[in-house]
């Protein structure tokens, strides 16, 4: 065998060809990273929200602990398990045992919301009946018959819920562990993590500044102000309905925190509704109490606390908030109380930049 057949030079290859192939693998090293961590997507997000939210509360015991980084992040972990973690499973235990008993009272007959329905109608003044039957609002057999069957679907959801919280138990404690452990890291480690990735993403520092700035923003802007509005006023309401001796007080209160998101309207589809109940069968006093408080302490939840929390965090208008909020709980459940905002904000960020970038071309070539 001749030497010079052993020592032949390789053929040339482009630098551009290199550059393509590794963007491939990159490209595929990272869809196979996030199919493997797509079991635990629930866990690693809400550590990622977590672990924004709760940053400067870790960076002021930094400080305080003598930047003790380890000791800090405990400390914070601790803080969001007694404030956060406990409370929110106590409330889901409480909410579902309270859905399977208002199951077990409609399967049994003793809570039949058609039956409501028709003392409420009967008990409506002459001109109100009459205005109803000129809607076509009078078919009472078939209004109990739907009311009745979308009491039966919800409880016997929550009674589901129930059973399958019990057989998923080990799962939950799992991904709990999971989040936590993650949460721990990002809070110690999160500095250095954000700094290696900007310099991984191939953008110019304003506008990762400007996106960065938008995810983090709408992040804490969804979890101080929406959702803690949406806690507090259910909880204002539940207090009131236990005061008032309403039955399953905690599952109402859950309606109420979630229907808080619609805004104007919000919790009032529950409280106002009861109130009318009451005031038209008979019970003057807890009706008038029920609206008055409806009113004055929880409608004024929204008006008060959501500019306190929220201040400048997001720029978003509130129809744009509404519907990816609702769009991102439709197709990410309830992961997508906090995915859809943050899409609609990063949609309008690219836009945003995009949009600047053609002015700044179109000045450049017009002076040019």
């Amino acid at each position: 065998m001749r030497a010079d057949a052993v020592t032949s030079p390789r053929p040339e290859v482009s630098p551009g060809l290199y550059d393509q192939a590794f963007l491939v693998l990159l490209v595929a090293v990272s869809v196979a990273f996030a199919w493997i961590i797509l079991p635990l997507f629930g866990a690693v997000l809400w550590g990622v929200i977590l672990a924004i939210v709760f940053t400067p509360l870790y960076r002021r015991l930094r400080r305080s602990l003598r930047h003790r980084r380890t000791l800090a992040a405990l400390a914070t972990l601790v803080i969001i398990v007694l404030m956060v973690i406990l409370p929110l499973t106590l409330i889901t235990v409480l909410l579902v045992q309270e859905g399977a008993g208002v199951y077990q009272r409609i399967q049994s007959g003793e809570f039949d919301i058609g039956r409501y329905f028709q003392q409420t109608f009967n008990a409506l003044p002459g001109w109100v009946t009459s205005l109803l039957d000129r809607f076509g609002l009078t078919n009472l057999s078939l209004v109990q018959e739907r009311l009745s069957e979308a009491a039966r679907k919800s409880s016997q959801f929550l009674a589901g819920q129930a059973l399958s919280l019990g057989q998923n138990m080990a799962n939950f404690v799992l991904s709990l562990f999971i989040m936590l452990y993650l949460l721990f890291f990002l809070l110690r480690d999160g500095d250095a993590l954000v700094g290696r990735i900007r310099a991984a993403i191939p953008l110019h520092p304003e506008s990762l500044r400007t996106l960065a700035s938008g995810f983090t923003g709408v992040i804490r802007a969804t979890v101080k102000g929406t959702l803690v509005v949406a806690v507090v006023q259910g909880a204002l309401g539940g207090l009131i309905f236990w005061i008032l001796g309403i039955h399953a007080p905690v599952l109402w209160a859950a309606l109420m925190g979630v229907l808080s998101l619609l805004p104007a309207v919000g919790a009032a589809l529950v409280w106002l509704p009861v109130a009318i109940y009451l005031l038209v069968t008979g019970e003057t006093w807890q009706g008038l109490v029920l609206m008055a408080y409806g009113v004055v302490v929880i409608g004024l939840v929204d008006n008060v606390l959501r500019p306190i929390l929220v201040g400048k965090d997001t720029r978003m208008p509130d129809y744009v908030v509404l519907i990816s909020t609702l769009g991102g709980i439709a197709i990410f459940g309830v992961n997508g109380f906090v995915i859809g905002p943050v899409i609609a904000a990063m949609f309008m960020s690219v836009w945003g930049m995009f949009s600047a970038t053609r002015d700044r071309a179109t000045r450049v070539g017009t002076v040019r």
